[in-house]
């Protein structure tokens, strides 16, 4: 895609409103805002050569949204909802792309995102205050604002395996697939991690693969997606509630399209279970979770949902060994993110597959022909880990941002994120992060919490041009007493009991344990936010004073 944007030079750098960092939802929808709402000089920085963000990066074998399509997708246009239709119930990564595109085509947003871009460094200067932000071409760009749209899965995690750069075959992350594709037929693949990708790519990679080769340290839920193609019917259905399907998001903890049931599971009685269960297996998605209010804070409830998934992964998986070592999942149902599959299960059932338990028997090191555990080696041709990423920190640390003195984003961390409301880090400046942890963000439908945080962001930024005011901060002790909200939200329910979860940052060596997400639920999320800004934007100190509500 070529890039129609003036490149800046070094010495001259280009004065702008704002910055924004990401060309995915968030990026695109913030420079919508600040360019055709408020009239602004904003200029997208996008590593990517295409709009999508993580979309763009994630091509592995069975990419595919865990959201319903009619949730998936901007509802701040009835322009965009009228004129797009979805094909699938969960889209693919290609679908989910095309859509991107059609919205920065419909919108012209393109011309102000340079593609192909790194930024390297993202300082802020108190006296002039504006953010410079520099770039792998040398460019160099300046701006009152920064918002960086970067997501909260968009940071590879590869794991440091010994011998790793002596394999002889090839190896690949699935957060950084190939864009052309991989060919495993007649190969022997090692797939290393059963989380959500992992689950997604093992029954496609199966099924040309001359033998599959899974790695599985951490047992998995996995919902059945039971995905289908989209009638005309449901399609019409979906333009023509529009408001209906965004209020039950609006209104709902996940932001979903769907009601979390009044009803608690231990005041049903076993054989009632068993039958909601059953009909929420058939349905099949997220909306698994939603059959009893509880799940999430009663553990003996949760129990009630985990032991019938465990009995489901026994009864589908024919060998009795891969079923135990399958369904023997430590951690409380829903506490990490639970896959929704497409026959995940069933893959183990093929001749060509084989479940490895490196939990029992770690993986010491890789040789040029294969993985070693200690209980022997694994001839490979080909190694994908599906290993996650370094989640919701891991993008923004890398940006190298320093703010006020020349404080790194990475020391203001050193014992976790810290921010207020996930908008703002105290210290930074006029600095907003889209999604940024402490938000609901990876707990719920990603695309109503970045147009919840974009147009919070905007409002925020609009009364400040209307009230003259050019610097907006969090406070300190606003900040402070968030990061205590946060943990008493994640304590109020089973989510910390998952001790190995990305949630916590414990996929990374060394990364400190801190529940990063707000988990008290995207409505009531919202309704903070805008109390937030009513009360004068509590918390926050505009151009070194404090704004009082009118």
């Amino acid at each position: 895609m070529p890039d129609t944007s003036p490149s800046p030079s070094v010495d001259q750098p280009q004065p702008l409103d704002a910055i924004i960092i990401g060309a995915g939802f968030s990026g695109l929808y913030q420079l919508h805002c600040l360019r055709d709402r408020l009239g602004l000089s904003v200029q997208v920085l996008e590593m990517a050569e295409g709009v999508g963000g993580t979309w763009y990066w994630n091509r592995y074998p069975g990419a595919r949204c865990d959201s319903e399509s009619q949730s998936y997708q901007y509802y701040f246009s009835k322009d965009l909802l009228e004129n797009w239709a979805w094909s699938e119930r969960f889209p693919q990564q290609p679908e989910i792309v095309e859509y991107m595109n059609f919205v920065a085509d419909r919108l012209d947003l393109k011309r102000n995102v340079r593609f192909g871009i790194r930024v390297t460094s993202a300082h802020y200067d108190e006296a002039a205050n504006q953010w410079t932000v520099e770039t792998d071409a040398g460019d160099r760009y300046t701006a009152q604002f920064l918002i960086t749209g970067v997501g909260c899965l968009s940071s590879a995690n590869v794991p440091d395996i010994p011998g790793l750069d002596s394999f002889a075959g090839n190896w690949y992350h699935t957060g950084l697939f190939p864009h052309e594709g991989v060919d495993f037929s007649e190969k022997r693949v090692g797939l290393v991690g059963t989380g959500s990708t992992g689950i997604q790519s093992t029954p496609e990679i199966a099924k040309t693969a001359k033998h599959l080769t899974v790695f599985q340290r951490t047992a998995n839920y996995s919902i059945p997606a039971h995905n289908t193609m989209l009638t005309d019917e449901f399609k019409r259905y979906c333009k023509e509630h529009h408001a209906d399907i965004r209020e039950v998001m609006h209104t709902s903890p996940n932001g979903h399209p769907f009601r979390i049931q009044e009803r608690l599971a231990l005041d049903s009685s076993e054989e009632e279970r068993a039958v909601l269960y059953e009909k929420a297996w058939a349905k099949g998605g997220l909306e698994f979770r939603s059959v009893f209010e509880d799940l999430l804070v009663n553990k003996a409830a949760n129990d009630t949902a985990a032991d019938f998934i465990r009995s489901k992964i026994r009864s589908i998986v024919k060998n009795p060994d891969t079923a135990a070592l399958l369904s023997n999942i430590d951690h409380p149902f829903a506490t990490k993110r639970p896959p929704v599959d497409d026959h995940y299960f069933e893959a183990y059932n093929r001749d060509n597959v084989t479940l490895v338990d490196v939990r029992a028997a770690p993986i010491q090191h890789i040789t040029p022909t294969g993985i070693v555990t200690e209980d022997g080696e694994y001839d490979l041709d080909i190694i994908v880990f599906a290993t996650g990423f370094d989640a919701m920190t891991g993008t923004l640390l890398k940006l190298d941002i320093h703010g006020r003195d020349g404080l790194p984003l990475k020391e203001a961390w050193s014992a976790g994120p810290r921010t207020y409301l996930g908008l703002q880090v105290a210290g930074f400046p006029n600095l907003f992060t889209i999604t940024g942890p402490g938000s609901p963000s990876v707990l719920c439908n990603m695309p109503v919490a970045i147009e919840q945080h974009v147009e919070w962001i905007t409002d925020c930024i609009a009364h400040m041009h209307a009230q003259g005011l050019d610097k907006v901060e969090a406070k300190v002790e606003a900040a402070d007493q968030w990061v205590l909200d946060v943990n008493a939200a994640a304590e109020a329910t089973l989510l910390p009991q998952a001790g190995h979860s990305w949630y916590l940052g414990a996929n990374v060596p060394g990364k400190p344990r801190v529940f990063m997400p707000y988990a008290g639920g995207m409505a009531s999320y919202r309704k903070i936010c805008d109390d937030v800004a009513e009360r004068g934007y509590e918390g926050f100190t505009f151009s070194g004073q404090t704004v009082s509500a009118s």
